[in-house]
């Protein structure tokens, strides 16, 4: 890349669960490389969306939920958010306008402030606020704690005001290289991509009790034999209990059917070719509290 007004750098996304970080990214890029659910917490691993244009290259970096932690991953998911800090040329404090500021925003403002990164505000899901009164109280609440550097106002659902934050993003950004080839959205390979599509789905059909007890790992993606143009994969589905093993597989086999089913139509397009999809649901007893069945399933932990 020769163009001198190239702009380039690594942006994080900070803020707690349910904010709307997976939506924004999924929006920005006009795909999904990052899981969304109703329930909070469920991003789990740092998820780079690369975002390309003629002029700029914006690496975001989309964070857990941060969140006081109950087990040994919950502690995984916010060291991982708050290592992204120390390396990143912006922080996105992104908040739910709708949700008045509350205790879980001191927790991660007292983070924020530590850090010397410029920081801009973003208050999401305006288009659920009616009361604007209410909001500017709320945003008053946000500024008297921490001087951000800019403020903005978004629906990441429907797009609003989006081109205004992404240009206001490369304000901040230094002149720098293309990090990625322009037509890559993501840094995760595929298996990854596919684990989560996997996930959001039973995310989507489960009930409370089953969750944040849930991984997914894909084993095996391979060509189907005399058939170039197809695929095989195979996921192992982690629970941590026998009973929620029989909430995913269902009466007869039909919430397990449902789920891959759902996740295959996904996939397919992900992929662009026609897939067959095994799935096997396994119990791991209290895998959240085991460092190295962490591992194993993909949660990068330092020594």
């Amino acid at each position: 890349m020769n163009n001198s007004n190239f702009k380039s750098g690594f942006v994080a996304i900070i803020g707690r669960p349910n904010a709307g970080k997976s939506t924004f990214i999924n929006q920005v890029l006009g795909q999904k490389v990052s899981i969304i659910s109703n329930k909070p917490q469920t991003t789990r691993n740092v998820i780079q969306g690369i975002y390309t244009k003629d002029d700029v290259q914006i690496i975001f970096i989309d964070t857990p939920g941060i969140h006081k932690p109950r087990h040994e991953l919950g502690q995984v998911m916010n060291k991982e958010s708050f290592a992204t800090l120390r390396d990143c040329d912006l922080i996105m404090y992104l908040v739910d306008g709708s949700v008045d500021f509350g205790s879980g925003d001191e927790y991660v403002i007292n983070e924020l402030s530590k850090v010397k990164t410029p920081k801009i505000i973003v208050f999401n899901k305006i288009d659920l606020i009616n009361d604007k009164n209410r909001l500017m109280a709320n945003v008053v609440k946000f500024e008297d704690k921490l001087k951000f550097d800019d403020a903005y106002y978004i629906s990441s659902l429907k797009g609003d005001n989006v081109d205004i934050l992404l240009d206001g993003i490369k304000s901040y950004l230094p002149a720098g290289p293309m990090y990625y080839p322009k037509e890559t959205v993501s840094s995760h390979p595929e298996e990854f991509i596919i684990s989560e599509i996997i996930r959001e789905k039973i995310l989507l059909k489960t009930n409370e009790e089953v969750p944040h007890s849930v991984a997914v790992v894909v084993e095996d993606i391979k060509p189907m034999d005399e058939n170039e143009n197809a695929l095989n994969i195979r996921a192992n589905i982690y629970v941590e209990r026998q009973s929620q093993k029989k909430i995913i597989i269902g009466k007869s086999g039909a919430m397990i059917k449902e789920i891959g089913t759902l996740s295959r139509k996904e996939i397919v397009m992900l992929l662009g070719q026609k897939v067959y999809l095994e799935l096997w649901v396994k119990v791991e007893e209290d895998w959240r509290n085991k460092k190295s069945t962490l591992r194993r399933m993909g949660y990068f932990l330092e020594n």
